[in-house]
């Protein structure tokens, strides 16, 4: 089968997902607007053809475009693994008929507000909140939910352009670093642990899930430039203290009507055990955390999301044999990366568990670590036992330093 999919060389673990998309038998037609040769190979060579459009947040012109590209071909889906181009996609499957996701259903994964009335109606609890557009609105919104909050945009992705407020002087100095935002929640700010619920699905059956864990949360990380972020991604998910926010999970699914491919949800533990909703994303996680279930399970993830979306079934077999960290690691200083301590005592500790390290070499320039959770790189290790886990994480966010000048 024909299966558009937009947006094939961008974000950074793109490629791997059309890999598993051809292999599981589709013809995979990739559609983007940078040119095919600055692609990454592996999406070179997975894809059977490649359609450059001018842009591909011009809806017509990406229509008319494939309107004449794709003539005669039968095309079965359209596909798009990105936040931004979500719901494209969605206008696609309706402008050429096509199944999944519509752009109803769509809307409500992109809007948080919608997003949230919806869950609202279903039972589930969701943080209290208010749509706001304008300064005054959000005064009013503040009044009656109270402080903290959360400041975050409608249309946002993962922590960006987000803001905890705790009166309403850093409301109002939050509110003038948001100007470009057009619309806005404002919410009850949940004190509590913060966890994923990442859902493969198929024929609206969860065939596989990951729970992962932030260390700290992500608000609490990109608010500080020190911070070593870290993500657990858990080999025990049948824990106890975890079962009502997998419930939620599910029912979220449920509620939203998803049916086929990767969901990313964020859930909060409050201390007294109640289980509150975050948001939830119709696409996978990003900072290369599909690579840490792949690595907790030694299974291919992105073959298994190939598999729910080109066959509509799913025979998967996995088991969950680690806890998998991912730490994150930002340079001190500016300018290129000058030298790494620490790096050498680490890798004699605990080098046989590292399964991945993307850390910058020297002479690198330092990226910017509030555009990027990726930051400067990152070390992935694991192993069977939690604290183990843990205690190898700490190590590497404590004892490994870059610097720059």
């Amino acid at each position: 089968m024909n299966i558009i999919l937009l947006s094939p060389g961008y974000p950074a673990d793109i490629p791997e997902f059309v890999r598993g998309l051809a292999e599981c038998g589709a013809r995979v037609i990739g559609v983007g607007d940078q040119a095919q040769a600055n692609l990454p190979e592996l999406s070179r060579r997975a894809l059977s053809r490649y359609v450059q459009v001018p842009s591909l947040w011009d809806r017509e012109a990406v229509i008319a475009t494939l309107q004449t590209e794709l003539r005669g071909l039968d095309v079965a889906g359209v596909e798009c693994l990105w936040e931004p181009g979500v719901m494209l996609a969605a206008q696609l499957r309706q402008q050429f008929g096509l199944p999944g996701l519509t752009v109803e259903q769509a809307h409500r994964f992109r809007d948080k507000e919608a997003m949230k009335l919806a869950l609202d109606q279903a039972g589930i609890r969701t943080p209290h909140h208010v749509a706001a557009t304008t300064t005054a609105a959000c005064f009013e919104a503040a009044e009656r939910i109270g402080f903290p909050l959360i400041l975050k945009p409608i249309a946002g992705a993962g922590s960006a352009d987000t803001y905890r407020v705790d009166s309403r002087e850093q409301l109002r100095a939050a509110l003038a670093m948001m100007r470009h935002v057009p619309a806005v929640s404002v919410e009850e700010f949940v004190e509590g642990d913060e966890f994923t619920f990442d859902a493969i699905c198929v024929n609206g059956q969860v065939a596989y899930h990951n729970v992962a864990w932030y260390r700290p949360r992500p608000l609490i990380a990109r608010s500080n430039e020190w911070i070593s972020p870290q993500v657990i991604a858990l080999r025990d998910v049948e824990r106890d203290d975890l079962a009502g926010g997998i419930a939620m999970g599910r029912q979220v699914l449920d509620a939203l009507g998803f049916q086929r491919g990767f969901t990313h949800m964020e859930w909060y533990r409050k201390a007294d055990g109640e289980v509150v909703f975050g948001e939830i994303g119709a696409r996978p996680p990003g900072a290369h955390q599909v690579d840490q279930m792949k690595f907790a399970c030694d299974f291919d993830v992105f073959r298994a999301w190939g598999q729910a979306v080109a066959t509509g079934s799913s025979d998967l077999t996995f088991h969950r044999r680690y806890n998998v960290a991912t730490v994150y690691k930002r340079a001190r200083g500016v300018g290129r990366i000058s030298r790494i301590e620490g790096a050498a005592s680490l890798e004699q500790r605990f080098g046989e568990h590292v399964v991945w390290n993307t850390l910058l070499p020297t002479g690198s320039p330092r990226r910017d670590w509030r555009q990027t959770l990726v930051s400067d790189g990152f070390i992935m290790l694991r192993h069977p036992e939690l604290t183990e886990t843990l205690t190898m994480a700490d190590a590497v966010a404590s004892e490994l330093h870059l610097y720059a000048d």
